[in-house]
């Protein structure tokens, strides 16, 4: 009897009653409305970002946050306050590692070239780096 009510259990949280997907590159992450036993809703947030095995077939790993409305206020004002300030501190551009690790290197070349250029030193030649040729030799036959 007690197998019977978690499968029903079961089959109410597999109940889609309102969802939203947001795709973001290899991660896509779904917000779907859930009933309680009570039959109150409350919010799971599901990222899924898709992976590879080491043969190349893909899976999903999978992480779930379970949100109730008693914890709605909070939860939105916390977000609000940590996506407030990101955007303060570092904008609305996009700034990926790649684009980092160029900037970074053209950063190091500018100051590279900004480096007085060590004077050139002239080595003497000795006479047993090169052959002597005498072209007078080369015309007679």
């Amino acid at each position: 009897m007690a197998l019977k009510i978690l499968q029903m259990a079961d089959n109410r949280d597999m109940e889609e009653i309102f969802s939203k997907k947001v795709r973001a590159g290899r991660r896509t992450y779904f917000f779907d409305v859930r009933q309680t036993r009570a039959e109150d809703y409350y919010l799971t947030i599901t990222e899924s970002k898709r992976d590879f095995n080491e043969d190349g077939t893909p899976f999903y790993k999978k992480h779930k946050i379970y949100l109730y409305k008693e914890d709605f206020a909070d939860f939105k004002e916390a977000l609000n306050e940590v996506s407030d300030y990101i955007i303060k501190e570092k904008g609305e551009e996009i700034i990926s590692n790649t684009e980092k690790k160029t900037e970074e290197a053209k950063e190091e070349k500018k100051v590279e070239t900004k480096a007085p250029p060590k004077p050139v030193q002239e080595e003497e030649s000795s006479s047993t780096d090169f052959t002597e040729v005498n072209f007078d030799d080369l015309g007679k036959d």
